[in-house]
């Protein structure tokens, strides 16, 4: 396992939609293992694999609760309304106001390629939707909460 260098803003990488993962092998989880070791180095709660260099649909959350890792992941359902501050691994040192949906179901494949299902609220929510979005080339400040006074 190994800490890897974390892609930053302007990089064209962060921009392109993520190819499916269509492998489920030592490789994979060499990679999914090295994203959890650099998440956990920088203090974050997710990152993506466009965050690391690959583009490939996968990516990974722990809001203090365990590792999640998703492979192919799919929003499935969402609900209500939620805004808060959010920053991103990608773009140090800032944090704005987005505003996500306060539940979301996600479709997902583990590192084996089983299929399953996890609901999120609140700030599981909110980085699920995060994380997923990069795997389109999303990234937060797409997303910023406009003030409408």
């Amino acid at each position: 396992m190994a800490i890897r260098n974390i892609v930053k803003i302007g990089d064209d990488i962060l921009r392109k939609k993520c190819r499916t993962q269509l492998d489920f092998d030592e490789r994979l989880a060499m990679i999914l293992d090295d994203m959890a070791d650099t998440m956990y180095a920088a203090d974050g709660v997710g990152l993506a694999a466009p965050q690391v260099g690959v583009l490939r649909r996968f990516c990974i959350v722990d809001v203090g609760d365990g590792l999640i890792e998703l492979i192919n992941p799919v929003i499935e359902s969402k609900e209500g309304t939620q805004c808060g501050q959010e920053g991103c691994l990608s773009i140090p040192d800032r944090y704005e106001e987005v505003e996500r949906p306060m539940k979301v179901t996600v479709r997902a494949q583990d590192r084996h390629g089983k299929v399953f299902r996890i609901t999120g609220e609140e700030l599981k929510a909110r980085a699920l939707c995060h994380e997923i979005d990069h795997l389109d080339g999303i990234m937060y400040i797409d997303k910023i909460k406009k003030n409408t006074k």
